[in-house]
Order: C-alpha cells, then sequence, then structure tokens
C-alpha cells in the first residue's frame, strides 16, 4: 500500500491553520516567556532572601513539573476559574509563556551575573544610577552573551507547543491525530507535521543565527 499523497493533499488547509497557530503559540510563548523571564531573573537576584523567594519558588516549580501537567491545570483550573469557562487557545498562550519564563528567567540570571562586577562599579562612578548601569553597561552584554542558549529555548518551546493538542488546540498534532483517527493511518499525517516542525525549528535557527552574527559585528 502506498504513501497516501492525495489524503494529505485534502487535509493541507487544516495543517496549514495548524502550522499558523502553532506559530502563533511560539511567538505568543517568546513574548511573553521573555517579558516575564526578565522580570523574575531580577526578581531572584535580589539580595534580600525573603523578597527572592517567591520568584525561586516560581522558577523551582515550572523547571520541576512536566509541560504537559501544568497544560492541564491551566485548562482544566485557572483558566475557567478566571474566564469562566475553558478556552484552550489561551489555555496554550498562558501556560507556554509560564513555562518559557521559567527557564529563560535563568539563562537571564546566568547571562547577567557572568559579566564583571567591575562594570557596574564602574558606572556607578560615572554616577549612573543601578538602573541605568543595568540598562545601558550590563543588560546590553548579557543579551549577547545568553542569545545561543534563548535560541535554543525558542526551538524548544515550537516542539513543546504540540502538547496543547491534548487540550484540543486546533494546532499541527491535533490535526494529525484527527487525520489519524479518521483514516487510520499513522505515516500520512506524522511524517507530515514532522515536516512541518523540522521547517519552522530550522527557520528559527537559521534566525537566531542571523542575529547572533548581527550583534556579534556591532
Amino acid at each position: 500500500m502506498g504513501f497516501r499523497f492525495d489524503l494529505i493533499w485534502g487535509y493541507l488547509p487544516f495543517f496549514w491553520s495548524g502550522a499558523l497557530l502553532t506559530i502563533g503559540f511560539s511567538l505568543a510563548g517568546i513574548v511573553f516567556g521573555t517579558i516575564i523571564g526578565l522580570g523574575i531573573a531580577f526578581g531572584k537576584m535580589m539580595k534580600s532572601k525573603v523578597l527572592a523567594a517567591p520568584f525561586v519558588c516560581y522558577i523551582t516549580f515550572f523547571r520541576g513539573t512536566p509541560l504537559f501537567v501544568q497544560i492541564l491545570i491551566i485548562h482544566f483550573g485557572v483558566v475557567p476559574k478566571i474566564l469562566g469557562q475553558a478556552n484552550a487557545i489561551v489555555a496554550g498562550i498562558v501556560a507556554l509563556s509560564l513555562n518559557e519564563a521559567a527557564y529563560i528567567a535563568e539563562v537571564f540570571r546566568a547571562g547577567i551575573q557572568s559579566i564583571d562586577d567591575g562594570q557596574m562599579e564602574a558606572a556607578r562612578s560615572l554616577g549612573m544610577t543601578h538602573g541605568q548601569a543595568m540598562r545601558y553597561i550590563i543588560l546590553p552584554q548579557a543579551v549577547k552573551r545568553v542569545l545561543p542558549p534563548m535560541g535554543n529555548e525558542f526551538i524548544s518551546l515550537i516542539k513543546d507547543s504540540s502538547l496543547v493538542s491534548a487540550i484540543a488546540a486546533p494546532e499541527l498534532t491535533y490535526w494529525a491525530q484527527a487525520m489519524n483517527a479518521q483514516y487510520t493511518l499513522v505515516w500520512e499525517p506524522y511524517l507530515t507535521i514532522a515536516l512541518i516542525y523540522l521547517i519552522l525549528t530550522l527557520t528559527m535557527s537559521s534566525l537566531v543565527h542571523l542575529l547572533e552574527r548581527r550583534m556579534a559585528t556591532k
């Protein structure tokens, strides 16, 4: 029995819409995860252990529990409490963003702490406040150093977004499962989405390498 390209062709509109939603989940996770993660990184680096404790707990929880379980908790518990009903799209964005933030926070923390303390002291001696020194001296250098691990995180996020198919969010894996259920086929749906995921991750990898080269020349 041959490979059923005709069935794949019929499902292309669904795979296309699923790919767009996968990209949407990934972009939302990257943007919100980076914003939240940067705030958490600064929170964890506070000198007061009491004030830093909530941020440490946040990172410990989201890095120490499976993303799949976090998605289920947020979809069936958190989102209905807030919106009054379950919403797979909202739950997927929230879960991916919160999970990604925990990993990005550690990447940012490591990057900031890798900058020599003398640079902060030099900036303060020039009359800069702590915030100005962080913004104009420390962070620009830290961003260059964290770009490669951040790129790996973003690529992982694209692949991890497939887990939201468990809450019926109609992304790529959801439509592959639907095709599998309708035609009892394995190779056609799953090899197709594997190829699409590969294209997405290679594209993201190329963009990160391009950004690395541009920042290295500045």
